[in-house]
C-alpha cells in the first residue's frame, strides 16, 4: 500500500490484474504506475525516462512507496506494461478520469482519432496504434480512450465508444466522417445531441444542405426560422470572421431527410480568414439534434477543435508522442493512456500558473511543485 498520492492508484486500479507470476513480481504493479505516470507528468517520454527519473527521485518516491526491491529497470517496465490487460487498465483509468470531471449537461464533447506513428514497424509489418478519443472541450479533459485497427475501423467503434460515457445532456461533435445515422442513433440513445459535419461522403445530405441555403441566399438571408451570429477574431496578425446561420428543420427537411433521428437543426458557416494579402474563404455545413439556437451551436462548433489544439498538438509537441518508440504488446496503448492521463492532471492544476510544457518542466526540478500538482487529486 502506497501512502500519500500514490493511494490514489491503490484505490483506483485495485481490480487491475497483475499479468506476473508470483515468482516474478518483485516490483509491485501499483508502485510501477505511480511511477510510471509521475514520470510522464514530469517528462519522461519513454520507460528508460521513467527508470532514469525515478532513480534520480528516489528519495521522493520513498516517502510514498515502500520500494523493497529498488527501482525496476526499463526491461521490466517494458515488459510489464506490455502484458496488462488494456480494458481493466483503461476501465480503472476512466472510473478515475469520471470522479473529476463533472457533469457534461450543456457541454460539448469532441470526438477524433490520431494514429501513433512512431508504434508501427514497418520491418515486422506492425500497424501503428490508432486510437479514438472523446474529449470534453470546455474542461480540457479526456474522458475515454479506446484502440482501433485503423483509421477506417473509427466508424464502427465510434458507438462503441459512446456506451462508456455519461453524455446525459451533452452535445457530441464529430468531423465529416463520423456523419453516419447509426452514430447519431447512439448519441441519441446517449440522451445526447449530435452536432455533425457534414461533406460529400453523404451526398444526398449534402446537396440538400446546399439546396435549402442557396434559397436563403437568394431571399436575402432573410426567411422564417433563420437566425444569424457573426464573429471576428484577430491573432497572431490573422483576422478571421465567421458568419454562422441556423435553419429550423422543417417538417420538409424531416420528411426528406428522414433517415436522419431526431433531426433540428441546419447549419452553414461561413469562413472568411485573412492574412497580411492573401485571404482565404471556406464554406462548411452542419447538422444538428440541438435546438436551433444559432450562439450555443457556434460554440460547440468552435468548441470542437479544442480537441486537435488542446489535445493532439499538445500529445504531438509537448509530449512527443508521435515520436515514441514504444512498440511490444499492450506497451503503445498502456504509454498513451499515461500521457493522456498526465495532461489531464497537468490541464486541470491550477496550482502552478504556466503552460503544459512549463508546468512539465517545474515539477521534474521542484518536488513542491510535484507535490501540489498531485494533491489536487489526493482527495479524488
Amino acid at each position: 500500500m502506497g501512502t500519500g498520492p500514490a493511494c490514489q492508484i491503490d484505490k483506483h486500479f485495485a481490480n487491475l490484474t497483475d499479468p506476473r507470476l508470483n515468482r516474478g513480481t518483485n516490483h509491485d504493479l501499483h508502485e510501477m504506475i505511480f511511477m510510471a505516470l509521475t514520470a510522464t507528468i514530469c517528462g519522461a517520454q519513454g520507460w528508460a525516462d521513467v527508470e532514469r527519473f525515478v532513480n534520480a527521485k528516489a528519495d521522493w518516491f520513498a516517502r510514498f512507496l515502500s520500494m523493497e526491491h529498488g527501482v525496476p529497470s526499463h526491461d521490466t517496465f517494458g515488459r510489464v506494461f506490455a502484458r496488462l490487460d488494456t480494458g481493466q487498465f483503461l476501465t480503472a483509468l476512466h472510473g478515475w478520469v469520471d470522479e473529476f470531471c463533472g457533469c457534461l449537461r450543456g457541454k460539448g464533447v469532441a470526438i477524433d482519432g490520431k494514429t501513433h506513428r512512431g508504434s508501427g514497424d514497418a520491418a515486422t509489418g506492425q500497424s501503428p496504434l490508432h486510437t479514438i478519443t472523446a474529449f470534453a472541450t470546455e474542461t480540457r479533459l479526456c474522458l475515454r480512450q479506446m484502440s482501433v485497427d485503423d483509421q477506417s475501423n473509427e466508424i464502427p467503434a465510434v458507438p462503441l465508444l459512446l456506451q462508456l460515457l455519461e453524455l446525459d445532456g451533452a452535445t457530441v461533435t464529430l468531423d465529416a466522417m463520423h456523419c453516419q445515422v447509426e452514430t447519431a442513433q447512439a448519441i441519441l440513445q446517449g440522451k445526447a445531441d449530435y452536432l455533425l459535419s457534414v461533406k460529400d461522403n453523404q451526398p444526398t445530405l449534402h446537396q440538400h444542405l446546399q439546396d435549402r441555403f442557396e434559397a436563403c441566399a437568394e431571399a436575402g438571408f432573410k426567411m422564417p426560422g433563420l437566425t444569424r451570429l457573426v464573429t471576428k477574431n484577430r491573432s497572431h496578425g490573422r483576422v478571421e470572421r465567421r458568419q454562422y446561420y441556423v435553419l429550423e428543420a422543417t417538417a420538409d427537411d424531416q420528411k426528406t431527410l428522414k433517415r436522419w433521428p431526431g433531426l433540428q437543426s441546419l447549419v452553414l458557416v461561413f469562413r472568411q480568414r485573412t492574412e497580411g494579402e492573401h485571404q482565404s474563404m471556406e464554406v462548411a455545413y452542419f447538422i444538428s439534434s440541438h435546438p436551433p439556437k444559432v450562439r450555443k451551436l457556434a460554440r460547440h462548433i468552435r468548441g470542437h477543435w479544442a480537441i486537435e489544439n488542446s489535445l493532439h498538438h499538445v500529445l504531438d509537441v509537448t509530449f512527443t508522442e508521435d515520436a515514441s518508440r514504444i512498440r511490444r504488446g499492450t506497451g503503445p496503448e498502456i504509454s498513451a493512456a499515461f500521457r493522456r492521463m498526465a495532461l489531464n492532471m497537468l490541464q486541470q492544476d491550477t496550482s502552478v500558473k504556466d503552460n503544459v510544457r512549463g508546468k512539465r518542466l517545474r515539477a521534474g526540478w521542484d518536488e513542491n511543485v510535484r507535490h501540489q500538482i498531485w494533491a489536487t487529486f489526493a482527495a479524488v
